[in-house]
């Protein structure tokens, strides 16, 4: 059988390429997404700073437990704000036998003038010791005023000890004298050092009695293994993390673990998609491509081929396709990766650090999944051939067959009765959950399609009929009637159009239309004319000093955060915001249903009423959650607002913030002005005060806000697009197989007395008619998949889609269906009737 196998692949070759392309493809598209989940498993950044360490202690990750249905899930994730740990742990930890020393590191985002592209971060100087840190020249910062850089800091840029330079902390620029310059043998990490002496950086640091990780040095002929573990039961009583070998890069590197858990949820989840797509396509190919071979294997099972040996030769010859597939697409997939990295570096997704590494045991779990997928597909396909009596397998390959079972038409029917329910959980949830039953009920609804395809085939083609005859004449009977008579063999193209319109319209506009959402939301409720912003960060004063400008009618300073809250399923970090209330009425619009915004204070919450809905909360309520350090904190609630697309979901006082952000800084103050007052001159003169600051309007705000959204939705709409495309390539693949199995039924038509140019417009019926099906049909499972995950998502009833999004869809779908069955049919056309009667189908 294998023999035969490898001859049928080239004596097939039409047949054998189209399924070849759809293997390949899928392997290429699933390899880029399982390589990106396996790179970010690898990935564990830099220890840089702690090379010299046993284990760090620190707390980057929140660990959150949520029961359902008596069972207990945990939710690890990532604190947005890195988490830190109490100062009195580094005593408990010096105390353990065999620890030489326990230094607490400090890590205080710093800017420096004389460098201020280079990513430097601020220590105490006693954590030089855990790189270690030598002193190249010059000696250890012994005051205030005095710090030691870095040698990249140092280099090219002339300075040296006893040299002055300015450095930006705390939304401040103060001189300091550089007493030293340092330099460490290993990898120093992504960016570089600063260090003050120590009591000036707990000064600095907005967490004075915490640290944001604490190095454990041994000493020379200490039991390793014995201080690891006791180092590990005090890191445990702290509800803290012991980070050993290569994970000490995540201590060290905070947004290492970020692009580590971005990268498993973007590769996981676009890899689901993807799968599933993958699992439509390779089936619909491989079936339709046994489909178009049915007289050869009805030979076969009338020249004695057995059952069992007609199923062996069908999977051998997937199964000989299946490593060239591999073979073409497993590299595809690690340069597309590797494109994709470089994009997500450039974009700040990921540290540069983050590379792509390992590669085979993504090719072979995506190998054998892709050819797991097409043997099951051949092998189903091949069931119908085998099942019939040899003597009866050359009649039923010259007979279309019915449309299907009865279990195939309950099967569809069970899966539209599933859509149908998934769209009322759609509208029932929101966020995360609303966004996977929003893609559940997308498949089924294909699925359900793809099911009942015979009979909506059938049942098209006899309410088309009139139409097509009136446009084409006799030509539209034609192709009413092959419609009609090749209602199954028609299957595997309707799905195809079908999910490209469905998928399509569905995934890329929703991209939009939260995109679109956020904007309108910040422009409609930004009341404030003007905005100081600080590249370097604000202090709380700058909003006072603003309020006592003349003219000025309020001013209100907005700390950018994240926080983690309690889902139904799993807890979440959504976007919050830390304000100043004080007269906030003025400055912003984040129309309130119900409370008032006045009454928000230190211990009480504001949130949107999406998330409220989401958690179960109602005005006065006590939520509880959890800040972007990992701190709990049970609030009340005092208002419910709308706008959370534009502001976030959560609004919170800063004095609740207080010590629990990196930088303890706003990000910028909204001014509200008197109508006519001029008061350009003195707000220029507040920015100029602090480092890095600009006034600007805020309709400026709202354009960043729409390019920060472009950014952040670039890698959403990359992956749709390659799976959008995969799906038109799926269509293209089937349309051009299936009219090249045309040969023999076009040239009968041609010897019956039609005259080519009466074919060709038979074939545009057919596919006018194939089009206008799939194209309702898609539209409609993207109308109502789109309207129910937008309406549940951001709150609207009737979701934005552009005019040219639209024609960009139906206009690439009608060009695609045309080019690929025109050209082919074209070609066949080309072959004299006599000859093409002759020709293998």
């Amino acid at each position: 059988m294998l023999h035969l196998a490898a001859r049928m692949v080239r004596f097939r070759k039409g047949g054998f390429v189209a399924t070849f392309v759809a293997l390949a493809a899928g392997v290429a598209v699933l390899m880029t997404c399982a390589l990106l989940v396996e790179s970010g498993w690898r990935y564990k950044g830099q220890p840089g700073r702690y090379d010299a360490t046993l284990a760090v202690v620190a707390d980057r990750d929140l660990r959150v437990a949520t029961t359902m249905f008596g069972e207990t899930e945990h939710t690890t994730i990532a604190l947005p704000e890195h988490g830190s740990v109490p100062e009195r742990l580094t005593g408990e930890l010096a105390e353990v036998p065999g620890v030489a020393r326990a230094v607490g590191d400090r890590a205080i985002p710093v800017t420096t003038t004389v460098a201020p592209d280079l990513p430097v971060t601020g220590h105490g100087w006693a954590s030089a010791a855990l790189a270690p840190y030598r002193l190249v020249a010059g000696e250890p910062p012994r005051a205030d005023g005095e710090i030691a850089v870095d040698a990249r800091i140092a280099d090219g840029r002339g300075l040296g000890p006893g040299d002055t330079t300015d450095v930006i902390t705390g939304g401040e620029s103060r001189p300091y004298r550089v007493s030293g310059v340092v330099e460490t043998d290993g990898a120093p990490g992504e960016g570089a050092a600063l260090f003050f002496t120590d009591a000036r950086a707990a000064r600095l640091d907005p967490r004075p009695d915490r640290f944001d990780a604490i190095g454990v040095l041994t000493e020379p002929d200490a039991d390793r293994s014995a201080v690891l573990a006791a180092v590990r039961r005090v890191a445990d009583g702290a509800d803290a993390t012991t980070y050993t070998g290569d994970e000490r890069g995540l201590a060290a590197q905070p947004e290492a673990a970020a692009a580590r858990a971005f990268t498993l949820q973007a590769g996981g989840a676009f890899g689901g998609y993807a799968a599933m797509i993958i699992v439509f396509v390779v089936a619909g190919t491989v079936g339709l491509s046994v489909r178009h071979r049915r007289r050869d294997l009805a030979l076969l099972r009338a020249v004695a081929a057995t059952p069992g040996q007609v199923r062996r030769m069908l999977l051998a010859e997937v199964g000989l396709l299946a490593p060239v597939a591999a073979a073409v697409g497993v590299p595809a997939g690690l340069f597309a990766t590797r494109y994709i990295r470089d994009e997500l570096v450039s974009r700040e997704f990921v540290p540069d650090g983050f590379t792509v590494r390992g590669g085979l045991l993504s090719a072979a779990a995506v190998t054998v999944a892709v050819a797991a997928v097409a043997l099951l597909a051949a092998w189903i396909a091949a069931l119908r051939v085998t099942r019939i009596k040899p003597t009866e397998a050359l009649g039923e390959a010259a007979v279309e067959r019915g449309p299907g079972s009865r279990a195939r038409v309950v099967s569809g029917l069970v899966c539209l009765a599933v859509a149908v329910s998934l769209t009322g959980l759609t509208g029932a949830t929101d966020g995360q959950t609303a966004l996977g039953a929003a893609m559940g009920m997308l498949y089924t609804f294909v699925l359900g399609v793809a099911l009942l395809a015979p009979w909506i085939n059938q049942a098209a083609a006899r309410f088309l009929g009139p139409v097509l005859r009136a446009v084409w004449g006799d030509s539209g009977y034609l192709a009413a009637a092959n419609l009609r008579a090749n209602a199954r063999g028609t299957v595997a193209v309707l799905t195809a159009l079908v999910l490209s319109v469905g998928f399509g319209g569905t995934v890329w506009f929703l991209q939009d239309n939260l995109q679109r959402q956020a904007v309108v939301q910040s422009r409609d409720g930004i009341l404030a004319q003007h905005a100081l912003t600080g590249a370097a960060g604000l202090p709380a004063s700058a909003a006072a000093e603003a309020r006592r400008i003349p003219g000025v009618l309020a001013a209100t300073g907005v700390r950018r955060t994240s926080v983690v809250v309690p889902g139904r399923l799993e807890a979440q970090t959504v976007v919050a915001q830390g304000i100043d209330p004080e007269e906030v009425e003025r400055t912003m619009d984040l129309e309130v249903r119900s409370g008032s915004l006045a009454e928000l204070r230190a211990g009480t919450v504001a949130v949107s009423t999406a998330q409220a809905d989401a958690a179960g909360w109602h005005l006065g309520d006590r939520a509880g959650l959890w800040l972007g350090d990992g701190t709990p904190v049970t609030l009340r609630v005092v208002a419910l607002y709308e706008r959370g697309w534009g502001f976030g979901d959560v609004t919170l006082h800063t004095k609740t913030l207080a010590g629990h952000t990196v930088t303890g800084l706003d990000d910028q103050v909204l001014v509200r002005t008197a109508p006519g007052a001029d008061v350009g001159a003195a707000l220029a003169d507040l920015a100029g005060r602090y480092p890095a600051a600009a006034v600007v309007d805020t309709d400026r705000l709202t354009g960043d806000i729409a390019q920060d959204l472009a950014v952040s939705g670039w890698l959403n709409k990359l992956l749709i697009a390659v799976l959008v495309g995969y799906a038109v390539l799926a269509a293209a693949n089937t349309l051009v197989m299936a009219a090249l199995a045309r040969t023999r039924e076009l040239a009968l038509l041609r010897l019956a007395g039609l005259t080519r140019r009466q074919v060709k417009r038979m074939v545009h019926a057919e596919q006018a008619g194939l089009l206008g099906v799939a194209l309702v049909i898609g539209g409609a499972i993207a109308a109502v998949t789109l309207t129910s995950v937008v309406n549940a998502v951001a709150g609207q009833r009737v979701p934005h889609v552009p005019a040219a999004g639209w024609a960009a869809v139906v206009g690439g779908t009608v060009v695609l269906a045309l080019v690929a069955t025109v050209l082919p049919v074209g070609r066949l056309l080309r072959t004299p009737p006599v000859e093409g009667i002759g020709v293998r189908e």
